[in-house]
């Protein structure tokens, strides 16, 4: 069992406290009641200390819940005073955007249709198979395939990703399948359990299994704006209705108000809804 508390649960700490109650937290934080009242107890039980009083009139802050309450609104002031002093600063400001590899190969072969020089945003993308931590500000948005769980994190769907099965000839069996050290992709894990006996090589960079299509060694998965698109491949099935997945903008909720954030958000979300756009990262792990 973990010692420490989760960063989530100080989240979740926070909306109990503002609001008073577990329903009301769960309602602001996107929570059942009573996943949060699990894991208050749990906060409670990491801590070592008693933090509510339960009662008819709602969630009551002992002494040292009030403590650790004036701990936490602390910490937001100091996150609203990074805010307005980046907010302060002169030059277009860089927004770290993370992506897995289609959509990281996608936006950057459009990026003028994303970006400009003038803008008040400078964009740097962040490879990355795995989920990064907004919280911590590893990241300002991640480009992600479900709608946000955690409290301080907001969403907006920006539609859905297609993915289709390509090579170079029909004539072709043989599969290119992950290796074992690659990210446990939702296309990887199906091309697993269904062609597993069929892959004829691997590889642990998508990319990789992408030239290696193309130069006619096996199959592989592809969004189908990556594979329709791609030079040498033809499209073998219809999408694959189990690899249908959403796409979603995922921000810290403060960070998102913050004007360059705001501008990359808004620059995304309408290049995002008006072409195919592409995906593939795993879930955030909660």
């Amino acid at each position: 069992m973990e010692s420490q508390p989760h960063w989530d649960d100080y989240a979740y700490f926070a909306a109990v406290a503002r609001t008073g109650g577990i329903a009301r937290a769960a309602q602001t934080s996107g929570v059942s009641t009573a996943t949060l009242s699990r894991r208050m107890r749990a906060f409670e039980a990491r801590l070592g200390r008693r933090l509510f009083l339960h009662g008819a009139s709602g969630y009551t802050l002992t002494a040292e819940g009030r403590t650790l309450w004036d701990k936490i609104q602390r910490m937001e002031t100091a996150a609203a005073d990074i805010s307005q002093w980046r907010q302060t600063s002169t030059g277009p400001v860089p927004v770290r955007i993370s992506a897995g590899t289609w959509t990281a190969l996608h936006i950057s072969e459009r990026l003028d249709e994303i970006w400009r020089p003038d803008a008040p945003w400078l964009p740097e993308f962040i490879h990355c198979e795995l989920p990064m931590d907004i919280a911590r500000r590893e990241i300002d948005i991640g480009i992600r395939n479900r709608r946000p769980e955690q409290p301080w994190l907001a969403g907006q769907r920006v539609g859905t990703t297609e993915f289709a099965i390509y090579a170079t000839d029909k004539a072709i069996t043989g599969w290119i399948g992950p290796a074992d050290d690659a990210a446990a992709t939702r296309s990887a894990q199906w091309v697993e359990a269904h062609h597993g006996a069929q892959i004829v090589t691997r590889s642990n960079l998508p990319l990789f299994a992408y030239q290696m299509a193309r130069a006619g060694v096996g199959r592989v998965v592809l969004p189908l704006p990556v594979g329709d698109g791609a030079p040498g491949l033809i499209r073998l099935s219809d999408p694959i209705p189990e690899l249908c997945m959403e796409r979603w903008l995922v921000s810290h909720h403060e960070g998102r108000h913050e004007p360059p954030v705001r501008a990359a958000l808004t620059a995304l979300a309408r290049f995002f809804t008006s072409t195919p756009a592409t995906l593939e990262q795993p879930a955030p792990v909660a």
